[in-house]
């Protein structure tokens, strides 16, 4: 293993078995944070991400960013300086946790560092916005939903459209029967990059380029398509049952062990599929979401969706019930964009909304709408798609996932 790997490995590992076993009674006593005051916010991995995240921080009154960490210098440096002025830098996590000033933290790391950091964040009594997605495996998962559940402190994850009003008004038509009955969803999530940072020093190859190594993360379908995955269990209300998938390494041979392309399909109750894939070598309609119902479909791309009415023998087709406007085709043609949100109201970028409920969540004491929960299933969901291609086998969701 390349050094940079092992320095990542060796700040992570010491005294984390004795954070695995926490019981309810390892937690302090939540009450710390004043609701009059700004939350005081420290976040662990300043990468692209953390960096991104820090930008939005930023801008928002209601936060106040006086600790960040990371291991890779650059990326302390970019945290820092977007960060409030005399904001301590660690590269250690576990001293930036021990700040008993701060409310909450964000995790933005790689993903095999989810689980350890988010424990030891729990610990710590610290509220929690864990990135995407929730954890590295199945067993994590499920044991993670027991250390939250146990500590009483908000726990959020950073599926940012959960929060995004697009979302909740395709779900609204959903609901309004517009789309009629449900039978299949089209999801990908394709580029046309070897998806590779530059690396300085070749010792921290594996460190910046964790994404191409399953050592890291789940490759694909848990960086670009746990989105997706999260998107349909919110409009279902459900998760998978059973999963189908292939995958490969056939374009980018660069050493990577993760797949450049998979394509898995997933069952949900009353045998509606769900079809998500991801392709590295081709970025045509890069993402996109197709919900097909037999009165119509509904595309959902970055920052609007259309509606796509079903006709039958040359009939009109009705876009919008509440409205009652129409398309007078003859098949599917030019979409019908759906509105959502306040006339004139400018569109924020989602993640601000997320960030703002975990603000508000934690004033309120109350659960996220992207939480532990929601988080599990994601990650089940996802590590049964991998298993799936890796095994060429129907992987099932058990029982004891839900428990």
């Amino acid at each position: 293993m390349a050094a940079g790997t092992t320095s990542r490995r060796q700040f992570i590992t010491t005294g984390l078995a004795a954070a695995a076993g926490l019981s309810a009674a390892a937690y302090p006593v939540l009450g710390q944070t004043k609701t009059a005051d700004k939350i005081r916010l420290g976040i662990i991995g300043t990468g692209s991400r953390g960096a991104g995240l820090c930008t939005l921080i930023k801008e928002m009154p209601e936060m106040a960013l006086v600790a960040c960490c990371d291991i890779i210098p650059e990326n302390l440096q970019k945290g820092l300086s977007l960060a409030e002025k005399g904001a301590k830098g660690y590269t250690d996590y576990r001293k930036l946790l021990e700040d008993k000033s701060l409310d909450a933290v964000v995790i933005a790391t790689p993903l095999y560092l989810h689980y350890p950091m988010a424990i030891a964040a729990l610990q710590a009594g610290k509220h929690i916005y864990l990135e995407k997605s929730m954890t590295y495996d199945i067993p994590q998962a499920i044991d993670l939903v027991k250390k939250v559940r146990a500590s009483g402190l908000v726990f959020q994850i950073g599926y940012q459209y959960r929060y995004y009003g697009l979302y909740h008004r395709v779900k609204e038509i959903i609901q309004e029967n517009w789309l009629g009955k449900i039978t299949h969803f089209e999801c990908q999530y394709n580029r046309n990059s070897n998806w590779r940072f530059p690396v300085k020093d070749p010792k921290m190859e594996r460190a910046i380029n964790w994404r191409m190594y399953r050592e890291y993360c789940g490759g694909p379908l848990s960086e670009l398509c746990a989105h997706e995955i999260d998107v349909v269990n919110y409009l279902m209300d459900s998760h998978p049952v059973k999963v189908v998938g292939l995958g490969g390494i056939n374009y980018w041979k660069d050493g990577r062990d993760t797949y450049d392309n998979i394509r898995t399909v997933y069952d949900y109750p009353n045998g509606v599929k769900a079809s998500v894939t991801s392709v590295l070598s081709n970025a045509y309609n890069g993402y996109s979401i197709r919900i097909l119902g037999d009165k119509a479909t509904a595309e959902i791309l970055r920052d609007k969706a259309l509606i796509y009415p079903e006709t039958t023998n040359n009939k009109k087709g009705v876009v919008d019930g509440v409205t009652g406007a129409t398309l007078a085709v003859t098949t599917q043609g030019q979409g019908v964009e759906l509105k959502f949100g306040k006339p004139g109201e400018a569109s924020l970028e989602p993640t601000v909304y997320a960030l703002q409920d975990f603000v508000e969540c934690i004033k309120s004491k109350k659960e996220p709408i992207s939480n532990v929960e929601t988080g599990r299933d994601g990650s089940i969901a996802i590590h049964m798609g991998n298993a799936a291609a890796d095994t060429e086998s129907v992987q099932v969701w058990k029982p004891e996932y839900s428990a």
